[in-house]
């Protein structure tokens, strides 16, 4: 009986993620077909219903398992038995990891309050030796013997579209100036070396992205071709090399790429070698399988305590007065909890604060807003809690705990990367720091608008640096939509009362903003405030918002470009 549940329970699983997979590669096939089309809107509508297949699917295998399983669905036993009927299923998939990642949410979903329990579950992968290869490339290589100029050109004419190019030969030799000078005089090709690039292009807002390598002097070193579809056809926007420039592209601070590919974990270890400082986890996130970035960042962590000693301790910085934010110093992440209680001013609910960060998993985050992962029954050892942020948690997440002699589980919580809150870098920063600093801070609230996102609370301190120095938007609870805002002009005073007033003499509706206002508040350093004032002065002026909120709501997507300005090939 059990095993004849165990086995009609992992083929009902294994079903569902051939079902979903279908519907994912389904979506992400259309994505060259929108950049044809200038359909940048459907753009940002796929990217929300491909994210929302995986969580439907989920629930609805979790009822049918239910069904099957009857009285034995929450067996140790009969799971056990699930997961050996399931690992027979995987011997020759090529994409085991992904399905192992489903495999643990539908176990999880049924079971509805459990950690990692590595009994049941793909606690690590059993084939995580494994490395599966196509047996043709997904990338096509150019030998070396080849000048620079004709690789460039080849490239391009392996890469067409149901579309022309403005002027293929223009931006061939714009590319291979940029090549020239900026790689051929580091770099001497000899006879090892070739190129290698992708034949899968990668689709992201309103851009598509050509990816590939060059093998020179022992070494791999990246480039990416970003695209763009103009009023008379596909350019190519610029070449980067750098490892620096091509990690900005695949940040965690950015939406999730569509790109056809049939073996993940090949396309993974390809991105590895352009840039291997990016965790796996963010790899997976980029491509799309999410689910399993969050799987690898889980495991990830596991290995960091095995290879750590230190102690989880509360964030430094400002403390929250909606979010418990904590630590650990050697370990690249932060852990984020939403209080019982919330601080004064802050009216909220915990499930209004979880329906902001819902909203920051499924927009656009340009470049600009911290992707999360959120986690339920979390467990930690409870000798690697500090004492202070043992009693600072149980002061104000007393309902999200649970601590036994040893094991300190948290119900909810969200992980998030570390970095250093914006006040705090501003405080030891020097003058060049500094305005570079506050430069991405005013371009960071600019993005946010484009992407028709208001942050709320736009201090400092809701800010933080990355280690590549740009500004990024972590603190959610405020978020909203800029066009459900009405910005306003505060009214001239009509006599000397209302002049020296300490209180409002106009109405204030719920929605309304007075941008002027931002002056008391944003910056507390003078020099600092002055530098703001001279980069970004239209952010204290309600028309530039107005004018933002009139170009979304006339339809228009707005350009955000993960890259400088300045590294375009065309300064437009």
């Amino acid at each position: 009986m059990q095993t004849h549940l165990a086995r009609g329970a992992a083929n009902l699983i294994m079903e569902g993620f051939d079902a979903y997979l279908q519907s994912f590669e389904s979506i992400t096939k259309n994505a060259k077909k929108h950049f044809e089309n200038k359909d940048w809107h459907s753009i940002q509508s796929d990217s929300q219903a491909r994210l929302a297949l995986y969580k439907s699917k989920v629930k609805e295998l979790m009822l049918q398992v239910r069904e099957l399983m009857g009285a034995e669905v929450e067996s140790s036993n009969t799971w056990f038995a699930t997961k050996q009927m399931y690992s027979n299923l995987l011997d020759e998939r090529k994409d085991y990891e992904i399905a192992e990642t489903f495999y643990n949410s539908v176990c999880r979903k049924v079971f509805g309050s459990i950690g990692m329990d590595f009994d049941i579950m793909y606690g690590f992968s059993e084939r995580q030796d494994y490395e599966i290869t196509s047996e043709i490339p997904i990338y096509r290589t150019y030998p070396g013997k080849y000048t620079a100029g004709e690789i460039v050109r080849q490239v391009l004419r392996d890469h067409q579209f149901d579309v022309p190019y403005e002027d293929m030969e223009r931006d061939a030799t714009w590319i291979t100036e940029r090549v020239e000078q900026e790689l051929l005089t580091k770099y001497k090709p000899d006879r090892q070396t070739r190129v290698e690039v992708l034949k899968s292009v990668f689709y992201r807002g309103k851009g598509a992205y050509i990816i590939g390598r060059a093998f020179m002097e022992g070494q791999y070193i990246p480039f990416i071709l970003p695209l763009l579809h103009g009023d008379k056809g596909i350019f190519v926007d610029t070449v980067l090399f750098e490892s620096n420039e091509v990690s900005i592209i695949f940040s965690f601070t950015r939406s999730y790429f569509f790109v056809e590919v049939d073996i993940p974990s090949e396309l993974v270890r390809f991105l590895r070698t352009l840039i291997p400082n990016k965790p796996i986890s963010d790899l997976y996130n980029s491509i799309g399988f999410n689910k399993h970035g969050k799987t690898e960042m889980y495991r990830e962590f596991l290995h960091h305590l095995e290879n750590s000693e230190d102690q989880f301790i509360i964030a430094p910085g400002i403390r929250g007065m909606v979010m418990c934010v904590f630590t650990l110093p050697s370990y690249d992440v932060v852990f984020k909890l939403i209080k019982d209680k919330f601080d004064p001013p802050k009216k909220m609910t915990r499930p209004q604060v979880k329906e902001k960060y819902k909203l920051v998993s499924i927009h656009d985050r340009v470049g600009r807003m911290a992707d999360t992962h959120e986690f339920e029954f979390f467990e930690f050892d409870k000798k690697r809690i500090s004492p202070e942020l043992l009693t600072h948690l149980q002061e104000v997440v007393p309902s999200l705990l649970e601590i036994t002699e040893d094991k300190v589980l948290i119900k909810h919580l969200y992980t998030e990367r570390k970095m250093v809150p914006l006040n705090m870098y501003l405080d030891t920063a020097n003058e060049q720091e500094a305005e570079e600093a506050v430069g991405e801070y005013g371009n960071a609230i600019k993005q946010l608008a484009a992407a028709n996102i208001f942050p709320g609370d736009m201090l400092l301190k809701n800010f933080g640096v990355t280690r590549h120095r740009r500004v990024i938007f972590y603190d959610y609870d405020e978020i909203c939509f800029l066009t459900d805002c009405n910005f306003r002009r505060i009214p001239e005073p009509r006599d000397e009362y209302e002049e020296y007033s300490s209180e409002a003499w106009y109405s204030v509706g719920e929605n309304d903003i007075f941008p002027e206002e931002f002056k008391k508040f944003l910056i507390g350093h003078n020099h600092i405030r002055q530098m703001f004032y001279r980069l970004h002065g239209d952010i204290f002026d309600a028309k530039f918002w107005r004018e933002m909120q009139q170009r979304l709501k006339n339809g228009e997507v707005l350009d955000v470009f993960p890259y400088r300005r300045r590294k375009r090939f065309r300064q437009i």
